[in-house]
């Protein structure tokens, strides 16, 4: 089963309106790789910035004084 032959007009048609399709996803591609780059860069930030709380954190931690015993108020 072979396909017709289309006249020359319609495949210069449908030869232009692929390469339009190809150069919208082109394009699409280019700005979601953009938007993952930004992406990646916010968490590196957050990553790092998670990083020194923690250290910050458990620095506090250790310097803190140990916490009380618990008694019996006075009033029993």
């Amino acid at each position: 089963m072979t396909t017709p032959a289309l006249p020359d007009e319609t495949q210069a048609q449908r030869l232009a309106s692929l390469e339009e399709h190809i150069a919208h996803q082109a394009n699409t591609i280019d700005e979601l790789s953009d938007q993952l780059a930004e992406q990646w860069r916010v968490i590196e930030q957050l990553r790092s910035k998670l990083d020194r709380l923690t250290e910050r954190f458990l620095t506090l931690e250790a310097g803190s004084l140990e916490a009380p015993a618990i008694t019996r108020p006075p009033h029993y």
